[in-house]
């Protein structure tokens, strides 16, 4: 690895005084126009300040570096903007707007409010209870409606890749933290069905979604930043568990992220990055996803999970590719808008690139792994 220890934390800063200042870039066109949409120009998207998924993986990575500093130097930043929001008004229940309470478990006893606990409690019975299912009784990935926060889009009978991340992380995290074993035994269940309709068992890859409609992976896409939300995200998974997990299901996750990894790192770019489309290299090379699978190999390697070599040396190029991409002022570079699911790569690989809070986060997550 080419960059210093010091390089990186002054990465490091620049990339988070540009997340805690993030606001919508300038942009041409008319943004209510449906195919500008599907290109990934979202308006609710942008920024650090809205209560959805962007801006929640946004402030998960900058918990996760909060805890690297020990030092409280962000905790003013997340107490106003969780009650700024909550002055503002929350939008729709949906999977994607869940992202935002899993660092707020966490931050329960810090903010010292039992709203905070009551806000957890209430979005944790509401995905047990509420949240519609699909087929096989699997979270449907409901989102936001695109323009209008307090509706709701429901993809009918669809599950993406995504929700692992955003809904199930939080679910099995709450069940731990209140001991209920009903939430974590539904975190257990619909991570194994998202696998089994998800993973494609020759390569280890994750397709983007399933529908139990048409009974398919829609375009069978292996999309970079959709497979780097299990590679991130699986891991972080079993750590909550601790040691009361059942070794038969460990193993199996284990060797599902193995698989997985395995074939990532055939496919990483010369440059250190991974296409938005994996197996496509005429797909554009994206960051936020590169930076998420990074943190995920960095974090096997720290457990001992992947000894070989070869995980270090993909792990040390990847970083480096992740420094380059950030500009003097901090923004993390080539990162792909929000993408909807896809009948075939071109959609994939014509979503916009733009300046996103989650593209700061997960480079943030990726630099403090490597330190």
């Amino acid at each position: 690895m080419k960059h210093t220890k010091n390089e990186i934390l002054e990465k490091i800063n620049l990339v988070v005084d540009k997340l805690m200042n993030l606001g919508a870039p300038e942009v041409e066109g008319d943004l209510s126009n449906t195919a500008t949409q599907e290109k990934g120009m979202i308006v609710r998207d942008f920024g650090i300040q809205e209560w959805d998924w962007p801006q929640g993986v946004g402030l998960y990575g900058l918990y996760k570096l909060s805890q690297y500093y020990k030092d409280g130097r962000f905790d003013e930043f997340l107490s106003n903007w969780y009650k700024t929001n909550l002055e503002i008004g929350l939008p729709s229940r949906n999977i994607n707007t869940t992202a935002p309470y899993l660092p707020l478990v966490d931050l329960i006893e810090q903010f010292n409010d039992p709203i905070y606990e009551k806000m957890c409690f209430d979005r944790a019975e509401w995905l047990m209870k509420r949240l519609p299912r699909t087929d096989e009784d699997v979270f449907q990935h409901v989102t936001s409606a695109i323009g209008d926060r307090l509706g709701v889009r429901l993809n009918e009978n669809e599950i993406w890749i995504d929700t692992i991340f955003m809904t199930v992380l939080f679910l099995n995290k709450m069940g731990h933290k209140y001991n209920r074993q009903d939430w974590i035994d539904e975190g257990i269940y619909q991570v194994k069905k998202h696998i089994e309709y998800l993973c494609d068992k020759n390569t280890g890859l994750f397709y983007h979604g399933y529908t139990f409609d048409a009974k398919n992976n829609f375009g069978g896409i292996f999309w970079c930043r959709g497979n780097s939300w299990f590679t991130f995200g699986i891991i972080d998974y079993i750590e909550a568990f601790g040691n009361n997990i059942d070794p038969e299901f460990k193993q199996f996750l284990l060797d599902t992220y193995k698989a997985q990894v395995d074939t990532l790192v055939k496919l990483q770019s010369e440059s250190g990055l991974w296409h938005t489309v994996l197996d496509d290299p005429t797909s554009y090379e994206e960051v936020s996803g590169s930076a998420a699978i990074t943190t995920g190999i960095l974090k096997g390697i720290k457990l001992g999970i992947l000894t070989d070599e070869c995980y270090k040396t993909c792990a040390d190029k990847a970083i480096d590719a992740i420094c380059d991409n950030i500009a003097e002022d901090g923004t993390v570079l080539n990162v792909s808008g929000g993408t909807g699911m896809g009948y075939n790569a071109d959609h994939y690989k014509n979503i916009i690139i733009a300046p996103m809070a989650y593209g700061q986060s997960l480079t943030l997550v990726a630099l403090v792994e490597a330190l």
